[in-house]
């Protein structure tokens, strides 16, 4: 069906709506139905698009229009509109040209203000950038004129209806499985674990995969910008959100604000989706008062420029010498994991620090494991492996206070790597 048909027959159905009484969506479809039917012999369709036809329309109406195929596609993962004529996707890990396009501007606007009406939102010239969730989970950001000179702007990315536990990241080589044996045992100790990585290398997926090794009989508190997580595993669970200020100024939210109540809350670990500033210094300084076993992300192309970033953003919220930030930073964090979108699509598990303190004023990591590759198939996929580095884990206190060992291959490892 192409654009200028669409246009027409949605204008048909249009004036055949009775506005003064509600419309359900079974006599919507059935109204649909009837108008597409009505002219199908002149346009020589098949079943199959007809049924696309009928329920392009009715996504028009009801759903989110022309994007809402492609959030029903569990194979689409990001979905990115850039004006209401360019419409992208990334589909199995390739990003192409979606070829269907919203029918005006307006229409786009439209869609915007019911997303983030739906998650009390506020989004628009005075106020032009928005983070935002849908009803399934999936992450929006909406970027309006002025800021955005290509239009109204929408990223989605989108999140499985079940979250990927470790076994399916096992299963799809983002990490082996006795690396994943290793991470379950200090998080059940009580590590604390900071996840580093690009944009779309999977953070908060990881995120979920590891926060199931968290004892069932804990309380967990998470904090985020725009709930994402779908922790299942743990059921004293307080999930907190951040709120933008409303048009007055007043009433905003920040993670400062969240981390800082959550403290009181009695959890015994804090969760914080992501950091990218002044949050930083309350996150670590939570880790540093009794909340073992807490977990967070943020964006950096390897753990050592991670912990320059952490560096920068606590600088953001506090006018601390540097000395004293670093000694936070190694004080908090115990284990740095960063993940990598590699060359074929594929996000892997790319690094294993141990963080163990500052020395000569420098926080010092000790390498537990390196992605390595050892070549690519005839496709092009990278074969490789996070390989141990032969280095001891120095930190060994949590794991005897929580009665636990080390898996026995990685402590056969380390005595190989001593004898070295």
């Amino acid at each position: 069906m192409n654009q200028a048909l669409f246009l027409d027959l949605k204008q048909q159905i249009k004036e055949r709506l009775d506005l003064s009484n509600a419309v359900s969506d079974a006599q919507l479809m059935e109204l649909i139905e009837e108008v597409v039917f009505s002219i199908s012999a002149d346009q020589t369709w098949t079943s199959c698009e007809m049924y696309e036809g009928v329920k392009r329309l009715f996504n028009s109406f009801r759903g989110l229009d022309v994007l809402q195929p492609l959030l029903d596609d569990p194979s689409v993962t990001e979905i990115m509109v850039n004006g209401y004529e360019h419409i992208f996707i990334e589909q199995k890990g390739a990003v192409e040209r979606y070829p269907y396009s919203f029918e005006s501007e307006e229409k786009l606007e439209d869609l915007i203000q019911t997303i983030v009406a739906k998650v009390n939102r506020i989004v628009n010239q005075g106020s032009p950038i928005v983070d935002a969730r849908l009803k399934d989970g999936s992450r929006v950001n909406v970027v309006l004129p002025p800021a955005s000179l290509s239009g109204p702007t929408i990223t989605i990315r989108k999140f499985p209806e079940k979250p990927l536990l470790m076994k399916d990241l096992i299963r799809m080589g983002s990490i082996s499985e006795e690396v994943a044996e290793l991470l379950q045992t200090m998080v059940e100790s009580g590590f604390n674990v900071f996840i580093g990585g690009g944009t779309g290398s999977g953070k908060t997926t990881f995120l979920n995969a590891l926060s199931t090794c968290i004892p069932s009989d804990e309380r967990i508190i998470t904090i985020e910008d725009s709930a994402e997580l779908q922790i299942q595993t743990v059921p004293n669970i307080v999930r907190m959100e951040t709120r933008n200020a409303n048009t007055e100024g007043k009433g905003e939210i920040t993670i400062r604000d969240l981390i800082r109540t959550s403290l009181r809350m009695r959890p015994n670990r804090i969760i914080v989706g992501e950091v990218r500033g002044a949050e930083a210094l309350d996150m670590l300084q939570a880790m540093n008062t009794g909340h073992d076993g807490s977990l967070s992300t943020g964006h950096a192309n390897s753990s050592a420029d991670m912990l320059s970033r952490l560096e920068t953003m606590v600088l953001s919220g506090a006018a601390l010498p540097v000395e004293v930030i670093r000694k936070q930073i190694a004080s908090a964090l115990d284990i740095m994991i960063h993940l990598s979108r590699i060359r074929d699509r594929t996000r892997k598990v790319t690094e294993i620090h141990e963080v163990l303190g500052v020395v000569n004023g420098e926080v010092q990591l000790n390498p537990l494991f390196m992605f390595e590759e050892a070549g690519e198939t005839d496709d092009r996929k990278v074969i490789g492996n996070l390989v141990h580095t032969g280095n001891r884990l120095r930190n060994m206190h949590k794991i005897r206070m929580a009665g636990k060992q080390l898996p026995a291959w990685f402590r056969i490892a380390e005595e190989e790597g001593a004898s070295k």
